[in-house]
């Protein structure tokens, strides 16, 4: 399947607006939505971990490396979609989520979450080492991120049952403390070309110095920011005219395309405009769980309106979850857009994602779907909340209408990102 990941990238180079979605998310219910809308559209797609969610220690989600694939891929062979479609991919590997202890120790973890990653079955790899460890500056300079990311790289490839079929990805927009800056109009300001074309050289020099001259074919991506982001209560759209000119600092490198985060609640006519600018790699994940809640939430009110509920409401539910656990949201959401509790249930970053694994909140949902099971739910009482396709997808599904409508409006999250041609499909069929 990383033959797919290079016939995108070259196709994109040769001019093509085509890319490949890169969903982002340990969330059942949204990777289920994200499967089956490749299954049915015939493409492929990239599930993504990052760092923190998935690693030796278990990450924020309990799961390794080896413990996500199967995840997944139990997801897909339940929905009836086909593996083969599916590639893995392992985002912003490095020392961040042990960046407080010393650098030696932290990178230490660091070759051991890659290694895990590599040998597991993630073949897209994205080396992330700018984020600095204990006594170091919070933005590394390129030098020193690539001298580690080459490093990472060589375990990668140590450890990879098939070395030749690892795409590294290089560089990162994570915006600077406080987030991303926007310009005098309001537009996110992208990466220069200068700052492009300093990292690649970077890593060039890094990856020779280790001995990794043979692996810079290897390296297919390059994050920078094209000018997409989102704040807590805010989306920043891409200005469709604008063209930071990023492709040039590809010149030299034929096999290399451009990668672009937090893409997420654009309007979908910025995908295709984003790969014609050489973003090949779009990446999603916050809209997905947003769309999730959004549908629960929905479906609250319905519930409500119905006569049919049995206890407290799922926002009132969540409020009590996320209020008794504020690690997940506390040093985000500071009130300064709207009301803390608006940010918690309604910001953009989608913080309470974090508390849907909860006990409580698992059981605010199952009480959710119980209390709407079986009830009439006819096309007028829907029209209000959900999408025609919505209801006509959920009323297709095989699980109940309320769970069915949940995972429908995440599709329609997600569905701007597959814009490409058939002859990007995943292939003929067994």
């Amino acid at each position: 399947m990383t033959d797919i990941l290079r016939q995108i990238i070259a196709a994109n180079r040769a001019g093509r607006p085509v890319a490949i979605p890169s969903v982002c998310t340990a969330h059942r219910q949204a990777l289920e939505a994200s499967l089956t809308l490749a299954e049915v559209l015939d493409q492929p797609v990239v599930i993504e971990a990052t760092s923190n969610q998935v690693n030796q220690d278990g990450g924020y989600t309990g799961m390794t490396p080896a413990d996500f694939i199967h995840f997944v891929t139990d997801i897909a062979d339940n929905s009836g979609v086909r593996r083969d479609r599916i590639l893995f991919g392992g985002d912003h590997l490095g020392p961040q989520a042990w960046r407080k202890l010393p650098t030696d120790q932290a990178m230490a973890k660091a070759h051991r979450m890659v290694a895990d990653y590599a040998a597991a079955g993630f073949t897209k790899i994205h080396l992330d080492c700018s984020e600095g460890c204990a006594g170091e500056l919070a933005q590394l300079a390129d030098a020193t991120t690539a001298t580690r990311s080459a490093a990472l790289a060589a375990t990668a490839l140590s450890a990879a049952p098939d070395p030749a079929a690892l795409i590294f990805v290089i560089g990162t927009e994570v915006p600077p403390p406080g987030g991303a800056r926007a310009d005098d109009h309001g537009d996110i300001a992208p990466t220069t070309l200068a700052s492009a074309s300093a990292t690649l050289a970077a890593h060039d020099d890094a990856f020779r110095s280790a001995g990794l001259a043979h692996a810079l074919p290897q390296i297919g991506g390059l994050v920078v920011q094209p000018g997409v982001e989102f704040s807590p209560m805010e989306v920043h759209p891409l200005p469709l005219a604008r063209d930071p000119g990023l492709l040039a600092a590809l010149q030299d490198w034929p096999g290399l395309c451009l990668e672009a985060h937090s893409t997420d609640y654009q309007h979908p006519e910025v995908y295709p405009r984003l790969a014609e600018l050489g973003f090949a790699f779009q990446k999603v994940g916050p809209a997905l769980t947003f769309a999730w809640r959004e549908a629960l939430y929905a479906l609250d009110t319905l519930r409500g309106q119905s006569g049919c509920s049995t206890g407290p409401s799922l926002p009132d539910e969540m409020e009590a979850v996320m209020l008794a656990d504020p690690a997940h949201w506390q040093a985000h959401y500071r009130g300064t857009s709207a009301a803390p509790r608006l940010e918690r249930h309604f910001g953009l970053a989608d913080r309470i994602r974090y508390y849907w694994p909860q006990t409580r909140a698992r059981a605010a949902v199952a009480r959710l779907f119980g209390d709407l099971d079986g009830k009439a739910l006819p096309d007028p009482v829907l029209h209000g909340h959900f999408s025609e396709a919505e209801i006509a997808s959920a009323r297709q599904s095989p699980h109940s209408l309320p769970q069915a409508l949940a995972i429908a409006r995440v599709q329609t999250a997600l569905r701007p990102y597959f814009f490409n041609p058939a002859v990007f499909n995943s292939g003929p069929r067994p």
